[in-house]
């Protein structure tokens, strides 16, 4: 097992020491980012904050404080398992963040990261009959819940499910929900996809999903940080594309008359497009430019793949 220098305690004495030596050694250890922050110096703020149970938003404040002894161990440990053993931030710290909300989150769910904190609600809302209206919502492939949480905050008035296939997620699935108080709205359901997952009488009104859309090819070609993660979140048949494959056939039997299905596609856009030429496809915009989330009118997705259970909503001919 690799060992951080034995001397680091005397020579590192304040926050302001730790942080550019974590820093510095984040950046020559070539580690991988994107589970939660982007650069070397970022994850240094999180992991030195966690460790020493500093406020994120003021840490500037104890740069120049000085360490404990018991402190500086704690932290040499911390950065032994990051840096070394290559494992995630958010699975040491048992947190991660998805904009302003945090989330518990261990080795059992994929880390939050998503382009959806960006469209939910503004964007979203703009493809809605009447987003005040809102009453039914489901995030397929819910993982730690968040999308989940994040829309039954957006939607006060809305009953969510939230569906994944891992009984093991949909338990720190379940902590989420709790932690937000929204044990009343949001109903965690163990399904493949929906199957299973009985929809409102009049559909839902929106379905959103991050499924794993990575190829199983780049299975071996990921971080050592990426591979820590479920690896049946993460990938999704020989090109990426077995969940959406499910998942829109489903969604048209679901959704309501208005409904919207949003689906978070990573690189799957000339795939989505190429396999379903007909079928109408809106893009939303992200900051990056990566415009990666497909919307779907639920007309647009009867037309391409008809529900069966459509019929039976239907009321009986009278003689």
């Amino acid at each position: 097992m690799r060992e951080l220098p034995g001397d680091l305690g005397s020579d590192l004495l304040t926050v302001r020491d730790w942080l550019r030596y974590a820093t510095s050694l984040f950046t020559r250890e070539k580690l991988a980012f994107g589970q939660g922050v982007t650069c070397a110096f970022d994850e240094a703020v999180w992991l030195v904050c966690h460790t020493l149970s500093l406020p994120r938003e003021s840490w500037e404040t104890f740069l120049d404080a000085r360490l404990a002894a018991a402190e500086k161990t704690a932290l040499q440990a911390i950065l032994r398992r990051r840096a070394f053993d290559r494992e995630p931030a958010a699975y040491i710290t048992g947190e991660a963040w998805l904009g302003d909300l945090s989330f518990r989150v261990d080795k059992r769910v994929v880390i939050p990261r998503s382009y959806f904190l960006e469209v939910i609600p503004e964007q979203l809302n703009q493809w809605l009959r009447d987003p005040t209206a809102v009453a039914h919502a489901a995030d397929v492939c819910t993982g730690s819940g968040c999308l989940a949480i994040l829309l039954a905050r957006a939607y006060p008035d809305a009953l969510v499910d939230a569906t994944d296939i891992s009984a093991d997620a949909l338990e720190v699935a379940a902590q989420n929900i709790a932690d937000y108080a929204l044990e009343e709205r949001v109903t965690p359901h163990r399904a493949d996809v929906l199957t299973g997952v009985p929809p409102p009488p009049a559909g839902y009104d929106i379905i959103v999903c991050n499924p794993p859309y990575e190829p199983e090819t780049l299975a071996e070609t990921l971080p050592a940080e990426f591979r820590r993660e479920p690896q049946n979140g993460l990938f999704s048949g020989a090109d990426g594309m077995d969940v959406i494959r499910k998942l829109l056939p489903q969604a048209a039997a679901h959704l309501a008359d208005a409904g919207v299905l949003l689906v978070e596609t990573g690189g799957l856009r000339e795939t989505l497009e190429t396999e379903f030429p007909k079928l109408e496809i809106n893009w939303l915009t992200t900051d990056d430019a990566s415009d990666c989330i497909a919307l779907f009118h639920a007309s647009a997705l009867r037309e391409t793949f008809p529900p069966k259970s459509r019929q039976s909503r239907r009321p009986a001919a009278t003689a």
